[in-house]
């Protein structure tokens, strides 16, 4: 893909399933790939193998829900690689369980790292990208948020604020060359997706569930999502902005 050579680009949730294969990919196009991930070890391992295959990356533990944490983060990036180009902002959490069964301590920890935390990085990078004229920003929600999901309701709320964020900074940065698009998964065989169905009755019915209900027949895998991911990241996608793309297999089909 065209533009990604030499540039820096932060992975929040770096480590995770989503996030390495996307920092493994953005690599391999050549860009500098902060790995931005709460497990420390997690985040050096993967940045170690990128650095063996040729790559270049820069492990930095970060808690997203922390401001001032953020903005050390940032700093300790951009001292190492220079200006930040590009974010993916992909850490994520979600637990499985009907709404009049959730707590109110449940929903903060939903809130604050789904949207709390992407507000973070938002305003820890946007400044320096308005000031130079030029960024790339994609923000991971969910299909969760286009047309709901039965227990994650408070999760749907969070990406759903997340869908209306990202217009409406793309709108605020259209001048200043700066993207911002969203990428929606459906069901993705990560971490993730086993911590939900851990949470149901019968989990093992469940993952079958999701993957009955997907016209290609296959729960989604991190790299399907890394492709898309590198594609709005990269010059192919300049003119591109504001948009919403589900990478779920056909499970929801969105004009």
């Amino acid at each position: 893909m065209k533009g990604l050579k030499e540039k820096v680009i932060i992975v929040t949730g770096g480590a995770g399933g989503i996030g390495s294969a996307t920092c493994k990919r953005l690599a391999q196009e050549g860009a500098k790939v902060a790995v931005f991930d709460m497990n420390l070890e997690a985040a050096q391992k993967l940045a170690a193998e990128i650095q063996a295959a040729g790559g270049t990356a820069l492990a930095i533990q970060c808690d997203i829900t922390q401001k001032d944490v953020v903005d050390q983060a940032v700093e300790a990036t951009e001292k190492e690689f220079g200006p930040i180009d590009g974010l993916v902002n992909n850490a994520g959490w979600d637990i499985f369980k009907p709404f009049i069964k959730s707590t109110p301590d449940e929903w903060e920890k939903l809130i604050q790292i789904n949207l709390v935390g992407m507000l973070n990085m938002h305003h820890a990078v946007l400044k320096g990208m308005a000031e130079r004229n030029k960024g790339r920003i994609v923000n991971i929600a969910s299909d969760a948020a286009r047309v709901g999901s039965s227990g994650e309701a408070v999760y749907a709320a969070c990406k759903g604020g997340l869908l209306a964020f990202s217009k409406t900074l793309a709108r605020e940065h259209s001048r200043n060359n700066i993207t911002v698009n969203v990428i929606c998964p459906g069901p993705t065989d990560t971490a993730l997706l086993a911590g939900v169905t851990e949470g149901a009755s019968n989990p093992e019915k469940l993952r079958e569930a999701f993957t009955r209900a997907i016209p290609l027949g296959r729960l989604g895998q991190p790299d399907d999502l890394a492709s898309s991911i590198a594609f709005f990241l990269s010059d192919d996608a300049s003119f591109i902005t504001g948009q919403v793309l589900s990478v779920s297999g056909g499970l929801t089909m969105n004009g």
